[in-house]
Formats: C-alpha cells, sequence, structure tokens
C-alpha cells in the first residue's frame, strides 16, 4: 500500500470541502484536530473556570511559541500572543521610541501603510523593479547613504504572489544596523521565514491554517528592549517586562489552542515539504488559468508561491466575478482593491491562493468555471 500523499494528509484531516476553496490567503481551512483543541478547551473554561483553564493550557501555548520560533529563527521567550497581524504591527510601531521614519516597498499592503500613518511614521520607498520585486543592491546603496530608523518588508504580498528577497534583506538590514520589521501575514507556513528578524509578525488564519483573531508577535531580545509600550505608563516601574507588556489584555484563548494544535501539524506534516509543494501548486494554477479568455495571470510562470493573480483585460469586473463564483458553483477566491496597495495598484484583480490539497482536476473546474463566470457577471 502507498503511503497517502502531502495532498491526500491534508484534506483528510479537514472537514469536506463544500464546493472549492481557492482562499488560503485569506482565510484557510482548520482540521478537525485544530477545531476539537479549541472546542475542547471552550468546555473546560465552563467546567474549571476560564483563568484555571488558561493555567492548565500553558504547555500547549509554550509549544505554540516554540513553534512559532522554529518558524522565525526567533526565540520562544519573545513570541507574544496577539489578536492578528495589524495588532501585532500596530503594538510594535507604538511602543518605538527612535525616530519616525520607515521603508517600505511601493506595493506595500495599504492597512499597513495606514498603521504606520497612525502612528506618526513617515514612509519612504525602497527600489523596486517593474514587476514590484525589491532591487536589493540598490536598497542597500539607498538605506546606506540614508538609513530609516526601521526597515519594513512584506515578503508575500496581499495583492500578488511575488516572493520578495527575505534572506538577502535581512543580511543587508543586519550589515548596516537597521532593524528588519518582517510582515508574515502571507508568507508564514508559505516561505522560508526562519531568518531571525529583528521583529516578524503573522495571523493564524491563512497558510498554518489556524483559527481566527489569532495572531503572534515575535521579536529579537536586544530589539525588545527598545520598545516602551504604551500601557501601563514606565514610570509606574512595574515588574513587567516589555513582552509581558505587549501581551497583556482580553485574549481568546480556546483559538490560541486552536492555533496551537495547527502550527503544530504544519510542523509535523515538514515545512520544507509544503512550501515546495505550494510553489508546484502556483505554478500548476498560473499553467490551467493561462488561456482563459478574459484575464491575465500576473505572476511569472515558475513564481515560488501557491498565489496568482488575475488581472481582468476586457472589462471583467473582479468582485462581481469572485460573488458569481461562490453562488453558482461554490468556488471561493479573494477579490482585491486598490486600496491593498494604494501606491502600486490601480485597478481590482481576483486572486487564487490555493493549499497543499488542490489537485490539477479542481485547477481544470476553476478555469472553465472562471470563463462562464466571466460571460455572466461582466
Amino acid at each position: 500500500m502507498t503511503a497517502p500523499t502531502l495532498a491526500e494528509r491534508w484534506r483528510s484531516a479537514r472537514p469536506a470541502v463544500a464546493g472549492l476553496h481557492l482562499d488560503s490567503g485569506a482565510c484557510s481551512r482548520q482540521s478537525l484536530a485544530a477545531i476539537d483543541a479549541a472546542a475542547r478547551h471552550a468546555v473546560h473554561e465552563a467546567e474549571v473556570g476560564g483563568y484555571v483553564a488558561l493555567e492548565a493550557a500553558a504547555p500547549v501555548l509554550d509549544a505554540a511559541r516554540a513553534a512559532v520560533a522554529a518558524l522565525t529563527g526567533l526565540d520562544a521567550s519573545h513570541v507574544v500572543f496577539t489578536s492578528g497581524s495589524n495588532i501585532g504591527l500596530d503594538l510594535l510601531l507604538g511602543s518605538w521610541t527612535a525616530p519616525r521614519t520607515v521603508a517600505c516597498l511601493p506595493g506595500e499592503y495599504g492597512p499597513n501603510l495606514a498603521i504606520m500613518a497612525g502612528n506618526d511614521f513617515q514612509v519612504r520607498a525602497l527600489p523596486a523593479d517593474g514587476a514590484g520585486r525589491l532591487d536589493v543592491d540598490a536598497a542597500e546603496r539607498a538605506l546606506a547613504d540614508d538609513p530609516p530608523a526601521l526597515v519594513h518588508l512584506t515578503p508575500l504580498g496581499s495583492h500578488r504572489g511575488l516572493a520578495q528577497p527575505l534572506t538577502e534583506m535581512t543580511e543587508v538590514c543586519r550589515t548596516l544596523g537597521i532593524p528588519l520589521v518582517v510582515d508574515a501575514a502571507q508568507a508564514l507556513g508559505h516561505l522560508d521565514c526562519a531568518v531571525a528578524p529583528d521583529a516578524i509578525y503573522s495571523s493564524s488564519r491563512k497558510w498554518l491554517a489556524g483559527p481566527r483573531g489569532v495572531g503572534v508577535l515575535a521579536l529579537r531580545p536586544a530589539f525588545a528592549q527598545r520598545l516602551r509600550p504604551r500601557l501601563p505608563p514606565a514610570e509606574w516601574g512595574l515588574p513587567m517586562s516589555v513582552v509581558d507588556k505587549l501581551g497583556q489584555g482580553e485574549s481568546n484563548a480556546a483559538a490560541r489552542v486552536g492555533f496551537a494544535v495547527a502550527v503544530g501539524e504544519h510542523l509535523a506534516l515538514d515545512p520544507a515539504q509544503i512550501r515546495q509543494e505550494l510553489a508546484a501548486i502556483g505554478r500548476l494554477t498560473r499553467a490551467a488559468l493561462a488561456d482563459v479568455p478574459g484575464w491575465r495571470v500576473v505572476e511569472p510562470a515558475d513564481e515560488p508561491s501557491a498565489i496568482t493573480t488575475l488581472e481582468p483585460l476586457d472589462g471583467a469586473d473582479p468582485e462581481r466575478v469572485r460573488s458569481w463564483l461562490i453562488a453558482n458553483r461554490g468556488m471561493v477566491t479573494t477579490f482585491a482593491g486598490a486600496a491593498r496597495a494604494p501606491f502600486e495598484m490601480t485597478a481590482p484583480v481576483l486572486r487564487l491562493s490555493p493549499h497543499v490539497d488542490t489537485v490539477a482536476d479542481d485547477l481544470a473546474l476553476f478555469a472553465a468555471a472562471l470563463a462562464d463566470a466571466t460571460k455572466q457577471a461582466s
């Protein structure tokens, strides 16, 4: 008997999908084990009280921190749970005490730019080529000539499946002594993020397939010491570490337990193999959709990511097409408006982000459905 494939293992661990799910870049499908773990913790809270149940779950949450540390190259003692990626960035920038200047790519995620503006950061653009990929050599020269206080890099964007040179940029920033902050919302569990940046934040619900409402912020210890969280006020002199201050507040402990199971499952399946399979699925997706009338595949065919972006050519409305696909075929994708990358996007797009359980027949069905949707919804 042959061993089950990665796709078969992934699929069998989850509830049967009602249609076709091609939207892991937005919210992936949780496993039965992750769902059960969260539910069991909620039951335990009702049995013994929320704080007693939280104390009992401490080893599980510590294991989740250790797993995140393994995926980021950082230390588990400096992994903070949050409620999502946005709050992770806001916590970090709000705690920064040095000059508030940050360099990022022109295609930076719109909500990130809003958080930077809300924290009074002046943003400057990193050099990129015509496709939007970071020009590392030009960036090194620009940063050396006029260093910002922080560099912010999103290795894989929300609006396009273009993998950025994270390892190379980490080395540049380390050489120049400029702290690097990484938005790994799309990258963690998808690309290799074990580069030990100064700070990295992500969410649970995308490629790691955990629950909604959970995120993580991981810090290098030396960088953490440069932060001054707003609450509680430093002048109170309370015996709390930076990590403790960043992690305080109300939380959905059951969801964090579910995330612990999800990230544990990810490690058990072999992250390197998952990355390879996601890259292969991206190539397969782009090949399947290359000739669908009315659409252009944005990414290079061999881009090492599972995200495929479709740009309308003849007036198709990506938002209406997405809605038609859900209503008529049960196929879930993402509509990405220009606000996702306001300094790079000029028009909305349709995004596909299949996980490792997607096979060639799924993509052939989707290509045919997309052709129908384009006719019906345009």
